[in-house]
């Protein structure tokens, strides 16, 4: 078996070189620590995406989404903005309150709401206004590093990913993530990993992570063989199967066997899940109902009737989904089909977009003042 070796963000090792990439709505406290049991807490979890203005003004919500349980370490964050300004301050506030021991900056979120501001996997087009959010970045990050995700591009015709690796090492960024999509294709077709192999080759002063098409630990393997990145981002290959992080682990290291549970093991950790949220939320009726996105994933797979299905995508308690989940066959072994793709798959979508923003990649002026959004999410 290959040897990888570990992956340095700043003077944080993360060995195996496997990072839990920001999903909206996802990766919260509760989920994180899911993974990072399963992974024995080998790894690096990020939180989910925090607005920079949202933080700076310290939202009710944005607060509690930068909680981290007193056994993270290190303490990931990944912030969302589009003003320099903005973007230096959120970043300061994490520096002077230790709010976090690593900064992430994305740059890939593909979602119409952020890039109709000029956000996410927008704004690397605009290649002064990125150069000026990474220069606020880093100088206002002191000893804690700087790292960003991205995408190839806005389209096919409009492909920024090498342009802006170029001035993330320029400006002092740690290490960059590549979805191996452009922001049209979403979640659909096949990531280029072949994109993530020419990133590698031209910035190779930073490491490089890869991202997209993980969805088991073997793939996580190949990608690093066939494109010589420094690491993998995994995202919607965890939803509903946060052990994932265990075979990861178990790949890298060559330790063993995947885990392949049974119906009884998932719905003990889809209790468990729920009961984190609500601990976290501290409503359980609220966490259960935030709960309610996972049990698709969860239940992927295995013979679940229809209306069973929509019964637990309805509960409102603890004890209410324990005595639907054992109403289902629970002997029922890991099935071939949870295996694979999972979560949005939609693709071949038109960019959302401010009105003449391909017009000119160096003109920055067409950036709106309420390009910060005031909540997270994306």
């Amino acid at each position: 078996m290959t040897a990888f070796s570990p992956l340095a963000i700043g003077p944080h090792i993360v060995q195996p070189p496997v990072v839990l990439a920001p999903m909206a709505g996802i990766t919260n406290a509760p989920f994180r620590t899911l993974c990072r049991e399963f992974s024995g807490g080998k790894g690096l979890f990020v939180s989910e995406m925090i607005t920079t203005r949202a933080l700076v003004e310290r939202n009710e919500k944005t607060m509690q989404l930068i909680h981290f349980d007193a056994t993270e370490k290190p303490r990931s964050i990944q912030l969302y903005g589009v003003d320099p300004v903005t973007v230096g301050k959120a970043v300061r506030m994490i520096v002077d309150e230790d709010l976090a021991d690593h900064i992430d900056l994305n740059f890939g979120c593909p979602v119409p709401k952020v890039t109709r501001k000029g956000g996410g996997s927008a704004l690397p087009y605009k290649r002064p206004l990125l150069r000026a959010i990474l220069h606020e970045a880093v100088t206002n990050a002191g000893d804690l590093p700087v790292t960003m995700k991205m995408r190839k591009g806005i389209d096919d015709d409009h492909i920024t990913y090498l342009d802006a690796g170029r001035i993330a090492v320029e400006e002092g960024v740690t290490a960059i993530a590549l979805h191996g999509r452009t922001a049209a294709q979403h979640y659909g077709g096949t990531a280029d990993w072949d994109a993530i192999a020419r990133l590698k080759e031209h910035v190779p002063e930073i490491p490089v992570l890869g991202n997209g098409d993980i969805w088991s630990a073997d793939d996580a393997l190949r990608m690093m063989r066939e494109t010589g990145c420094d690491g993998v981002v995994v995202g919607r290959g965890c939803l509903g199967r946060p052990w994932l992080f265990g075979d990861l682990v178990a790949g890298f290291e060559g330790t063993g066997a995947y885990a392949t549970p049974g119906l009884r093991q998932v719905a003990e950790v889809m209790v468990r899940h729920a009961t984190l949220l609500g601990e976290w939320i501290g409503d359980e009726t609220r966490g259960v109902i935030d709960f309610r996105k996972h049990v698709a994933w969860y239940l992927k797979g295995f013979s679940v009737g229809s209306e069973m299905r929509k019964r637990l995508a309805i509960t409102s308690s603890l004890d209410e989904l324990r005595a639907q989940l054992s109403e289902l066959d629970l002997d029922q072994a890991w099935p071939a089909g949870a295996d694979g793709p999972r979560g949005r798959t939609s693709g071949n979508n038109r960019v959302v977009l401010p009105d003449g923003w391909l017009k000119d990649p160096y003109d920055c002026a067409g950036v709106s003042e309420d390009a910060e959004l005031d909540t997270s999410g994306g």
